[in-house]
């Protein structure tokens, strides 16, 4: 890299943004159709080019899951009477407060915001919380991409760090879900360049601790969260040991 190369971190806001995200360095995923962290259901990172264009359909919401599926779940009681205490016996309340950062399983972010259904996941909740991914440029190309945000946002990232309950629940972190670095701009730092502006910017928003969730039997190229040794470098610690999920963590001034 030249001395004088001109590099830049952007907010990705509009579709001229998340057209410059760069492409994912395996052809089977795809950054700007990935709501793997959106949707713990039947989100994807693969490749799905029409989920990011203009006018396409929106996806099937995510079903819930089965009660069955809840080891909680009061049993059965066998006599066909109704259960007290189903969610269909108890009586009507108000409506849940709006939370505009949880993702919007009925379907319609995209079609409601005429535009891709990715740039809707990303710009929801982005008039309170401000944005939820970054770029950054060299002379104007893409080298780098990262997404974040606060952690309800991410139910994924929440069905993670629930396997960990020894994690400090107050307070609770922001995630950084992805971190992708072109596979001719590896080894020179824009990875760590790009952490460090999001740490600097979500400490600027109040949050006191970051999170991220490796996976780590992944390969580089199919890691959308890095890997352990990536995050120590960007002063993370590990918060949480795992073979699989470890989680890492970074305390912020």
């Amino acid at each position: 890299m030249s001395e004088a190369a001109e590099i830049e971190i952007l907010d990705i806001s509009d579709e001229a943004g998340l057209a410059r995200i760069p492409p994912c360095a395996d052809p089977r995923f795809d950054h700007r159709s990935c709501d793997y962290w959106e949707d713990d259901v039947r989100g994807s990172k693969a490749s799905r080019p029409h989920w990011w264009e203009k006018g396409a359909a929106p996806p099937p919401p995510s079903r819930p899951r089965p009660e069955s599926d809840n080891p909680f779940a009061p049993a059965s009681r066998g006599d066909g009477g109704p259960n007290p205490f189903s969610a269909a016996a108890a009586e009507p309340t108000a409506a849940p407060a709006f939370n505009p950062f949880a993702p919007d399983r009925s379907g319609q972010g995209s079609s409601t915001r005429g535009g891709p259904r990715k740039l809707a996941l990303l710009g929801r909740g982005e008039g309170v919380f401000g944005s939820y991914a970054k770029i950054l440029t060299v002379d104007g190309e893409a080298a780098a991409y990262t997404q974040f945000g606060p952690l309800s946002a991410y139910p994924r990232a929440q069905q993670i760090r629930e396997l960990y309950p020894r994690l400090p629940q107050s307070p609770l972190p922001a995630v950084i879900t992805c971190i992708a670095t072109t596979p001719d701009a590896r080894g020179s730092g824009f990875g760590a360049s790009l952490v460090a502006a999001v740490c600097a910017d979500l400490g600027a928003r109040g949050f006191a601790a970051i999170e991220a969730y490796p996976d780590a039997q992944l390969s580089a190229n199919e890691a959308s969260a890095a890997d352990v040794a990536f995050w120590e470098g960007c002063g993370f610690v590990i918060a949480a040991e795992d073979e699989r999920y470890p989680v890492v963590r970074r305390e912020l001034d």
